[in-house]
């Protein structure tokens, strides 16, 4: 079971960054093919950036030429919160960290074998423990 944590918006805003804030908080999305683990092929653990909880492996990372760090499956199911998302004329859905509620970005069905699932998550909120 994971512990949740909760805390302010202005909490949130003196611990991280404009643009995590931004995109883990308000559910902004970075520009495809900028975020710092985008081409990244470093081994390790992405960590969610707002409560440090391990979200993916680098083994279940993969190039989805979308612009964002796309992985076939998370660490664990239960890490992953999944809700409808019907913004900008879109149905999706959006996928955010169990732990803290975070945005993450978004789950489709067209990624590779085994799951041939796509979480395409945004850099800005992951942070690579190296291995």
């Amino acid at each position: 079971m994971i512990h949740k944590i909760s805390k302010t918006d202005n909490e949130w805003k003196k611990e991280l960054t404009t643009e995590a804030y931004n995109i883990c908080r308000k559910k902004d999305t970075e520009r495809p093919f900028t975020g710092i683990y985008c081409d990244c092929k470093d081994n390790g653990i992405y960590r969610c950036t707002c409560c440090g909880l391990e979200l993916f492996s680098s083994e279940t990372k993969f190039e989805s030429g979308t612009g964002w760090p796309s992985f076939f499956k998370p660490a664990t199911e239960e890490i992953i919160g999944e809700k409808e998302d019907v913004s900008y004329g879109m149905k999706r859905i959006e996928v955010v960290c169990s732990k803290c509620q975070s945005h993450l970005g978004h789950l489709f069905d067209d990624g590779p074998k085994p799951t041939g699932l796509r979480f395409c998550i945004n850099s800005a909120a992951l942070m690579l423990e190296r291995r």
